[in-house]
């Protein structure tokens, strides 16, 4: 579609349907729809989907009178489909790193072979044998191609695992996938034994100074319209692509490299040509596209395996730094640097396990000096495979056999600093725990066991229960293995006497989050003194609403229960910790359910409070599933209960109905809510208008009663009583006049629906009302950040509060939700004269003048007199020169043309007459060619606008 006509179908508004994907057979009947079908943005199929289905139809056996099945027809059909083929990787420039992406082995090599063919390569002839200087630059480079692929494909294969890709299947009497691992292992075969003939190809490229060129889709097509003439044409040396000759040995060294780093494994001396190789990228590696981060390996590789590393060099790589450290037998820095890479993980965990190896192979060959490093990076390299979920290796294992002190001291150590404080993550965290768990009950010295489980780390990342099990098993280990030894310390046989072990226990109880282990805790606690240890923490806090009915219970133990176990769950709830405050909560319930019937009420009402929060968090997340009925019907039940003496806290009747406006149980808000209950809570009162007004909204202004009740309720809310009045001082009065004025400023969805002023002014806090409008549409926005009402009301508010950039912001993002990124016109209703007229004092406060009057022609009479005031501005801000062509107005462009010939700005002047003697702007124009001509420049110039405002 031209851009003429793109314009014309966005002046009417209409938009283009998604096409369906294209079969292959399309090509093949029009095949002048491939080229436009590559150039598109996303073209679907891709183009190796495209080569893949060509091949595989070109491919397909034939079947006789006979029912034989027969090879591939060579007819035009299957030529056809084999050059289209071609052409699509010619699209990709033959980048092979894309068509091994995208292409098994098999396709490749049918593919290149078709460009061998195509491309003239003598057919039986061994490419060793060819003198490539001699050859035409396509039968050359062709060449290059296919070897440079032999040998990638053979380096690529010796790796573990690769993934599977689709590819065309001819035979259907075996399995595919082994028909095709059988065929890519016969090729790799072949190209193992020709490995070095193409070595020996590509190291003669290398001696060739000249440029090469490929073929695109032009030269294919020549050869395909008559191969015979076109010859000539194609193999001249200005056809094709033209492939520089420092581009082309780059990638030449690069796989050439690779080549003879993968032939070191099995003849070291070979690593040396791989590094000279390399050496020729390793200044500069943009010349081509290759691998950076792999050359970087293989570089590093290379210099380590040939010795040839220099050692102010190996600093600046941890491979470097290693092998520096092990030549040096500085194996204090290099304990260290295992403990940083616990963090980083810059190592691979097998390459830290070889060094392991490397240096306990030194030890037993007797050099005893080495036992405390080798022991320290096993304990480094247990912490790393416990971070990353592996197995512990059985060096570590037998390690905690006969561990020393200073092996568990140093192992703790390594577990601090690997937990990286700053970045730890809770997954790490868990990993980390489950690991000391391990060392605890591996270890057979219960002292060492309790060293470990003393640790703060042991405290921080072990939950309660797991720490309660762990301490009974390690006392009960210490009777089991010493009977004369002293007993482990434990929190059911701490001595009352000592103060400092009611410290302890005190500790635990701030730090526990299991029922089970607090009501322990604080039977001990009591039976060592009579306190309120309620009071222990003095961010344990109730609503005010329960304290007294708590501290009413006559048992001590009791009363410090229901209290701590309240206030833990009420801490869990406002950090979204909803599993530990459900358990709490509930050990809490079944506590007073047993005395007071009031207090379960209580606790029943809090558990409804954590599942509504519960469930609005996890809508705030993103799960919009619906509310169970249950859960809304014991929300329902809660607004009409009605039990006398009970306290009731006001916040979970505000939630409450919060929650009911959420899920627009409007129905029920507004019919059958306990008119008592509506009547003593303006909240629910509120809440009750709320819903009203939304069920009202689509009806006729006369229904709208409940809005100006809703309304007058917000007034009030926003009202400052008559003893914070300050009516005498004129300052304050002015200040509420700017303010007031500020908010009738601002644009909203249904404002409507409200009353057009207010009775009385001076009562309102008019800062409140703008604090609150502001949260209000931030909040909207993180919902939907794409509804353009509430997009341009944030951009009023900018405007009024003078913050003309970001108002610029979110009026252009206004348009650009309802617009397609201004590919279609935006609706009037977004961009209509006010809006507009806004934008222009935006740019004109921020002295963008140009931009002013370019704006001027978007409103519906054109503002001449701002456009020309905003021309002859001398201090503009913005690239004046470049808006020009947005400019369709004649007026505004004659007069641009005027002013540019005073000031003497040849420039300036240029660019302004090639905009004016457009012959699309032409006033003799017909309305269309006029409106098509607008629309265009409106749609560039909101572009470049969004680009510098985004």
């Amino acid at each position: 579609m031209s851009a003429e006509a793109a314009d014309r179908e966005a002046v009417s508004g209409s938009r283009p349907c998604t096409p369906p994907q294209a079969s292959w057979f399309e090509f093949l009947l029009d095949p002048s729809l491939l080229e436009q079908h590559l150039q598109g943005p996303h073209p679907d199929p891709s183009p190796v989907q495209l080569i893949v289905q060509f091949l595989e139809q070109a491919s397909k056996p034939s079947v006789n009178e006979q029912n034989q099945v027969q090879p591939p027809a060579d007819n035009r059909r299957n030529r056809t489909l084999k050059l289209m083929a071609l052409k699509v990787a010619a699209h990709l420039t033959w980048d092979l790193k894309v068509l091994e992406k995208g292409l098994t082995i098999p396709v490749l090599n049918m593919l290149l072979n078709e460009l061998l063919c195509a491309s003239r390569v003598p057919p039986g002839v061994k490419h060793v044998d060819l003198d490539l200087s001699t050859l035409p630059p396509t039968t050359a480079m062709a060449m290059l191609i296919y070897n440079r692929w032999a040998i990638r494909t053979i380096v690529l294969s010796s790796f573990p695992e690769k993934q599977t890709k689709p590819g065309p299947h001819q035979l259907n009497m075996m399995s595919l996938v082994q028909q095709e691992k059988e065929l890519t292992e016969n090729i790799l075969s072949v190209l193992r034994e020709q490995a070095t003939d193409s070595i020996m190809v590509l190291e003669g490229a290398l001696n060739i100074k000249k440029d090469f060129y490929v073929h695109t889709l032009r030269t294919l097509d020549l050869l395909a319209a008559d191969p015979s003439t076109a010859n000539g044409e194609t193999e001249s040396s200005t056809a094709g692509l033209r492939i520089s000759a420092d581009h082309l040995h780059c990638q030449v060294h690069y796989d050439l490299g690779g080549i003879y780093f993968q032939q070191g494994c099995s003849d070291p001396s070979v690593y040396e040509k791989a590094r000279e190789h390399f050496r020729k990228l390793d200044s500069s590696p943009s010349l081509c596209c290759v691998d950076e981060q792999r050359l970087a390996g293989y570089w590093s590789a290379c210099k380590t395996l040939t010795g040839a590393s220099d050692p102010s060099e190996s600093q600046h790589t941890p491979y470097g730094q290693i092998s520096c450290f092990m030549r040096n037998h500085d194996y204090g820095a290099l304990i260290e640097a295992f403990i940083r890479d616990n963090v980083t993980s810059s190592l691979p965990n097998s390459f830290r396990h070889s060094i392991e190896l490397e240096l306990l192979h030194k030890l037993q060959q007797g050099d005893r000096a080495l036992e405390e490093v080798c022991h320290k990076l096993c304990v480094c390299n247990a912490v790393r495979d416990a971070l990353e979920g592996g197995v512990l290796s059985v060096s570590f294992h037998q390690l905690l056999l006969k561990p020393s002190k200073n092996t568990i001291s140093f192992l703790l150590e390594v577990c601090t600093r690997s937990v990286d404080k700053e970045h730890r993550s809770e997954t790490n965290k868990r990993k980390m725990a489950l690991f000391i768990k391990t060392v605890c009950n591996r270890l057979e010295d219960v002292s060492l066991a309790f060293m470990v489980s003393s640790h703060k780390l042991f405290m921080e990342l072990l939950q309660d229960e797991e720490k309660k099990i762990l301490m009974e098993q390690m006392r009960k280990s210490s009777a089991t293995v010493n009977l004369s030894a002293k007993p482990l310390p434990s929190f059911y046989d701490i001595p009352a006497s000592a103060s400092v072990n009611i410290s302890q226990l005190e500790q635990q109880l701030i730090l526990s989050l299991d029922p089970r282990h607090i009501q322990q805790i604080l039977i001990e606690l009591h039976g060592m003194a009579e306190r309120p240890f309620w009071r222990v923490n003095s961010k344990w806090e109730v609503p005010v609403d329960y304290v007294n009915v708590i501290l009413a219970i006559k048992d001590n133990l009791t009363r410090d229960l229901v209290y701590i176990l309240m206030a833990k769950g009420l801490h869990c709830i406002s950090i979204k910790d909803f599993a530990h405050a459900r358990q709490l909560f509930t050990a809490c319930l079944e506590l007073v359910t047993e005395f007071s019937p009031k207090l379960r009420q209580v606790m029943l009402n809090e558990l409804l409070l954590m599942e509504v929060r519960g469930h609005e968090a996890g809508a705030a997340e993103g799960n919009m599933e619906r509310p169970p009925p249950d859960l809304v019907s014991r929300v329902r039940g809660y607004l009409e209960m009605r039990i006398h003496d009970l306290p009731l806290r006001q916040l979970v009747g505000e939630e409450c109905v919060v929650f009911m406006l959420n899920w627009r149980e409007n129905e029920y808000l507004t019919l059958q809510v306990p008119q008592s209950l509506v009547n003593n809570n303006p909240y629910i009162k509120l809440g009750q208008l709320i819903a009203s007004t939304c069920k009202e909204l689509p009806g006729p202004k006369e229904s709208r009663r409940t809005a100006k009740e809703l309304w007058e309720v917000v007034v009030q809310i926003c009202s400052v009583s008559s003893q914070h009045k300050r009516s005498s001082d004129g300052r304050v009065s002015l200040l509420k006049q700017r303010e007031s004025s500020m908010v009738n400023e601002v644009t909203a969805e249904h404002i409507s629906i409200w009353p057009s002023a207010l009775a009385n002014l001076q009562s309102v806090d008019v800062e409140a009302v703008v604090v609150t409008l502001k949260e209000l549409v931030n909040y909207a926005l993180s919902l939907n950040p794409n509804n353009q009402l509430w997009l341009c009301t944030q951009a009023d508010i900018y405007f009024v509060t003078n913050q003309y950039s970001a108002a610029m912001h979110y009026y252009l993002q206004a348009g650009t939700v309802c617009s397609d990124y201004f590919t279609k016109p935006v609706p009037p209703d977004v961009y209509n004269d006010q809006v507009l007229k806004r934008m222009i004092k935006c740019c004109s406060l921020l002295n963008c003048h140009t931009q002013v009057a370019v704006l001027c022609q978007f409103l519906r009479e054109v503002d001449y007199m701002t456009a020309f005031k905003a021309l002859q501005e001398q201090n503009s801000h913005d690239s004046m020169d470049s808006f020009y062509d947005y400019i369709w107005d004649v007026t505004i462009l004659e007069y641009l043309t005027c002013i540019l010939f005073k000031e003497d700005s040849i420039s300036d002047q240029h660019k302004a007459i090639k905009a004016i003697g457009q012959t699309e702007l032409n006033s003799s124009n017909p309305e269309e060619v006029l409106q098509l001509a607008a629309q265009k420049r409106k749609k560039k110039f909101l572009q470049a606008l969004a680009k510098l405002y985004f």
